[in-house]
């Protein structure tokens, strides 16, 4: 018969975290969408023009529609088709938290490897997020 092994101090608490932080975005994508479905926002690209866009490389879709890539979203917020990104970067953000909320974890614990690394796992998330890196065809 196999031991369990119980899980650590660093592992629960990222996983509480996250499961907090992920009932949060469930909750601000479906009212969000509410808010979208119901036309109390309207919406930046009108619904009946979505069929002809869908189907356009994204380039040509963010051109004709006059949407800018990358974080220009915040500015469309007050659009019922742009308020569910709240839950989506907020769903995004989760994952970073959890890993700050782990840091002091391993210093304390006198395994400053681990602490670091996760800080530098941190820095990168933040700084891809950011849109400092500029790869790809973004």
């Amino acid at each position: 018969m196999e031991k369990k092994q119980a899980a650590t101090e660093e592992q629960l608490r990222y996983a509480k975290l996250l499961d907090i932080g992920m009932k949060v975005g469930i909750v601000i994508l479906f009212i969000s969408f509410l808010v979208y479905i119901t036309g109390i926002f309207s919406p930046f690209v009108p619904v009946d023009d979505l069929p002809k866009l869908w189907s356009l490389p994204v380039h040509d879709y963010l051109e004709k529609t006059g949407i800018h890539a990358g974080w220009a979203w915040i500015h469309l917020l007050n659009k019922g088709d742009f308020l569910n990104f709240v839950g989506i970067a907020f769903l995004g953000g989760v994952t970073i938290v959890c890993l700050l909320s782990i840091i002091p974890i391993f210093f304390r614990k006198k395994d400053p490897i681990y602490g670091v690394i996760v800080l530098i796992e941190v820095l990168v998330l933040i700084l891809a997020a950011s849109g400092v890196f500029r790869t790809g065809g973004h």
